[in-house]
């Protein structure tokens, strides 16, 4: 048996059944500075258009705006690593199920902030189970 080093979440890990061929798909840009995983929650940053890991706590602060990263809206279909400059990247962003284990959130996001999260992926038609 072949033993393997820090094993990453597969393609789709995430995902219990979506539409008929890609209409729960869409080809977005992630932004630059983020490396992820299929499954991590993602938001869409107003101004750029660009999608980055969902951050419940931007933009919540007193004198802050949002700038819509506080907001989830998809969930990253395979692994991008977008580090060194913005990056495409497959997303889920409607008409599917997904397990909610299985999503990848930011380390300090709350439970309250997580069931907000998942309620938002449930506006859009992304619904954990």
């Amino acid at each position: 048996a072949q033993i393997m080093d820090q094993q990453q979440p597969g393609t789709a890990c995430y995902l219990v059944s979506e539409a008929n061929g890609t209409r729960s798909r869409d080809v977005v840009t992630l932004a630059q500075g983020h490396n992820c995983q299929p499954g991590t929650v993602l938001s869409k940053v107003t101004a750029t258009g660009k999608y980055v890991p969902v951050d419940p706590t931007n933009g919540t602060g007193e004198g802050e705006t949002p700038d819509g990263s506080h907001i989830a809206v998809a969930v990253l279909f395979a692994a991008v690593d977008a580090t060194a400059g913005d990056k495409p990247a497959v997303i889920t962003a409607r008409d599917a199920e997904v397990e909610a284990a299985a999503l990848i959130w930011p380390a300090a996001i709350t439970p309250t902030q997580k069931t907000a999260a998942l309620g938002q992926l449930a506006a859009v038609g992304i619904v954990a189970r």
